[in-house]
């Protein structure tokens, strides 16, 4: 046991390490907020893509075909914590129905691109690549539509233009265009050669440190302050409950083992800045969205460990 949690501990490490370096950069006033915006920027708009790309374009698929039980297992957990975490905002703290979609979809909605891909890359490296973008890629849309038809729609505030918006701001992103382009690329065979591939390696390792150091130069962003009581149930449900009901699913349903245990670990991620963004824009459930990202992403190294370590990781 002991020299599982001290392989554990390499994987786990340099991630958060590299997010309390960068933490620390911000907080000493080392690095500006303007070094955060740009290297966030650098990070989603160009460098993440571009591993994305490269990723898929040179993948194996499973010979078996699609395995659906993979999508089942991770989307069911998904959406029963999302409920919970509506049911618990408006029973527990008695808040109001879009307030209680916003603590829905902080529970739900996994800080996939920051800590995910470094993390499940660490730890399962290349075979554990293709499963995690691939769920990548239909991750942000299907939460972002779930929780935008539940905030606008059920109000009747859901319009064309709005819709339209959604659909031109899920069509445009830059981490999807990197999977439609890696994913265009390994059906038509191509693969990235000579100085193409030299350019795509470079950006690629820049992705997984410049992340990190990015989430954490963020981090100060999202305070824990006020509304502590959903924050703490949101984070138990993202960390907790979320993979506890996909480690159950996977077991149950077939998928190759690796795809299995990157779901789990997947569902295992801190709550995504997405989450902030979305109570922003909606002017409620602000103070406690943010302190989930923060309460979340620090705890998340012990619970993470935790779950590397049911998981049999080496």
């Amino acid at each position: 046991m002991l020299a599982q949690l001290g392989a554990i501990t390499l994987i786990v490490a340099p991630v958060f390490g590299l997010i309390g370096l960068g933490y620390l950069a911000s907080l000493s006033g080392h690095l500006r907020e303007r070094a955060a915006e740009g290297l966030s920027e650098y990070v989603f708009g160009l460098a993440v893509p571009v591993l994305i790309f490269k990723t898929l374009a040179g993948a194996r698929l499973p010979e078996e075909g699609q395995p659906w039980g993979y999508w089942i297992a991770y989307f069911t957990g998904a959406f029963i914590v999302f409920a919970l975490g509506m049911l618990a905002a408006k029973r527990l703290f008695h808040r109001g129905y879009t307030e209680s979609v916003i603590h829905g979809f902080t529970s739900g909605q996994a800080n996939t691109v920051f800590v995910g891909v470094p993390l499940i890359l660490q730890a399962y490296g290349p075979e554990g690549a293709v499963p995690l973008f691939l769920l990548i890629a239909v991750h942000l849309p299907i939460m972002m539509v779930v929780a935008t038809v539940l905030t606008e729609g059920v109000t009747g505030g859901l319009s064309a233009a709005g819709l339209k918006k959604l659909v031109r701001l899920l069509a445009f992103n830059p981490i999807l265009i990197g999977i439609y382009a890696g994913g265009a690329a390994k059906l038509v065979g191509f693969e990235p050669s000579g100085v193409l591939k030299q350019i795509a390696d470079m950006l690629s390792a820049s992705a997984v440190p410049c992340a990190l150091v990015s989430l954490g130069l963020a981090l100060h962003r999202y305070p824990i302050r006020g509304d502590l009581g959903p924050a703490l149930l949101i984070t138990l449900l993202k960390l907790v409950v979320h993979p506890a009901l996909v480690y159950v699913l996977t077991r149950m349903l077939p998928m190759p083992p690796v795809w299995a245990d990157v779901a789990v670990v997947f569902a295992a991620m801190p709550s995504g800045i997405n989450a902030y963004l979305l109570a922003q824009r909606y002017r409620v459930g602000v103070s406690a969205s943010a302190g989930a990202v923060s309460l979340s992403t620090a705890a998340s190294l012990f619970t993470v460990t935790l779950w590397l370590m049911i998981l049999g990781v080496q």
